[in-house]
């Protein structure tokens, strides 16, 4: 779970870009104050941010040309060696002004977007509660080992894969899994890494090593993204490309018509794209920090100047197309039975579960007892005398077959049907509904933006996903994804996409 290889070079770069920046300030600053007051040589301050900042700055810059980078930066450089060779060190010193503050922005600006996966990562315990006998100990997570109890308390993250031994309750998977629902867990019921604990204390027993479970596969593929990401060519490098050697010629020309050489570097310190080198950074930076406001994570921020050719927008579900509150859409109950002796029973049994029906219903809550949930086989229990069972249409099918005509007609979205002491009574209908501003965004991407493709892809079960497609119209549909297999459906709409 080493964080390790996120971006480690930002922080850095930025520390030292923004050391350059400061002493560079310091020296016109120092030289003018020497010129009025002669205590030492004006130009001494100005040598210092050559050799500091100077000769570095160069060299990079050098190293990305031999690289077949003809960046923004490299009039730049030329500006900054002519300016030594002719000793117009302020000169210089402007130049090295304005390189480090656009690279030290920059670099704020990656460091910012990489601080989400900084986070994710950060979000795991590093230390966990372990239970031995009747005593709890604190213990790091990388020693947690497979068969280890660990106790979980409310709210807390799921630091190992496992199942629940001990207690009653749910947990939130949404960003896990995609569905928006609270998940049910009672002894014997698997729990992963990364979910958030209930309002009740579980005990699971560790089935795998924290460096196997399913939260530190995530982190690790998010961190080969990262690391395998292609490089964009910013903006400012392409009108670079064009705009260097125009400036080049128009210097050389008027040296040559004007016979003087201080004529030649004053072309290129006019030619110096300042907006190139330090309004983009700024202007990156305002964007990212625009979108965070409208909860928008922007990871990679070269992408922003890339907009306006990206013609494929992939969109996840849950709490990105909706609001991830699903709510309860319809009741369809056999012959006369009670919708709410149904809801009560529901309520009473799924309290700690996916769906606060008792909330909603305005029940009161019974008793539930024998609570079980077989993997893939619905939640359990007994409420009084009745054995009530809520699973799905699927399961119901496969071990009531009789039952298929008493069943309604199957319908997109998330049903739960209900049997009480093994009789069909209702079929709940669930809905996480879109945003409301999700389908006039949606609808606007192809005639405004001129986007080819939207596609829709959600770790959600296949049905819901597929009610919302056709809520928004969308055709290009993947559901059940996990975080991997997301990531490898936005890889090869990638390799799709024309250079």
């Amino acid at each position: 779970m080493s964080n390790s290889k996120l971006s480690p070079n930002f922080p850095i770069k930025f520390r030292w870009q923004l050391v350059v920046t400061g002493i560079s300030l310091l020296a016109i600053a120092f030289s003018i104050l020497f010129q009025v007051k002669p205590i030492l040589s004006p130009e001494l301050p100005l040598l210092i941010v050559i050799v500091v900042g100077g000769i570095p700055s160069v060299i990079e810059i050098l190293l990305k040309l031999f690289k077949g980078d003809l960046g923004a930066d490299l009039l730049a450089a030329i500006a900054l060696i002519t300016a030594v060779i002719l000793n117009e060190y302020l000169a210089a010193v402007f130049i090295i002004l304005m390189i480090s503050s656009g690279q030290a922005l920059e670099a704020y600006a990656m460091r910012k977007a990489s601080s989400v996966l900084l986070a994710l990562a950060k979000r795991m315990p590093s230390m966990v509660h372990q239970k031995i006998d009747n005593r709890i100990e604190d213990i790091p997570l990388v020693h947690v080992q497979i068969g280890d109890n660990i106790v979980i308390y409310p709210h807390e993250t799921c630091p190992v894969d496992g199942i629940v031994v001990e207690g009653q309750g749910s947990m939130d998977e949404s960003y896990l899994t995609g569905e928006p629902y609270q998940m049910s867990k009672v002894p014997g019921t698997s729990v992963i890494s990364g979910a958030i604990n209930g309002e009740t204390v579980l005990t699971i027993q560790a089935q795998k090593l924290p460096s196997e479970s399913r939260y530190a596969s995530i982190v690790s593929v998010l961190e080969e993204a990262e690391q395998k990401k292609p490089t964009l060519r910013r903006l400012g490098d392409k009108i670079g490309a064009i705009f260097a050697p125009i400036a080049l010629v128009l210097a050389f020309v008027t040296w040559y018509m004007t016979g003087d050489e201080i004529r030649f570097l004053a072309v290129l310190v006019i030619a110096t794209p300042c907006p190139l080198l330090i309004a983009i950074p700024i202007t990156v930076i305002s964007a990212i920090s625009m979108a965070a406001k409208q909860s928008i994570i922007i990871k990679d921020p070269p992408v922003l100047e890339s907009l306006s050719i990206c013609r494929t927008a992939i969109f996840d579900k849950t709490g990105t197309l909706t609001s991830g509150k699903p709510i309860l859409s319809e009741i369809l109950t056999k012959d006369e039975s009670d919708s709410n002796f149904v809801l009560q029973n529901v309520a009473s049994l799924e309290r700690y579960s996916k769906h606060p029906l008792a909330k909603k219903a305005g029940l009161p809550l019974l008793n539930a007892t024998r609570i079980t949930e077989p993997q893939g086989k619905g939640l359990s229990g007994v409420i009084g005398e009745n054995k009530v069972l809520i699973t799905s249409r699927k399961k119901v099918l496969e071990t009531y077959p009789e039952l298929i005509t008493q069943l309604p007609e199957s319908a997109l979205g998330l049903e739960c049907v209900i049997l009480i002491n093994g009789k069909y009574v209702a079929t709940l209908r669930f809905r996480d509904v879109p945003r409301e501003e999700t389908k006039p965004f949606i609808t606007h991407l192809k005639p405004s933006h001129q986007f080819n493709k939207i596609m829709l892809v959600s770790g959600d079960r296949e049905s819901e996903v597929n009610y919302l497609g056709k809520l928004l119209n969308l055709t290009e549909i993947h559901a059940s994804k996990t975080p991997e297999e997301k990531l490898e459906i936005v890889r090869l709409e990638m390799k799709k996409a024309p250079t």
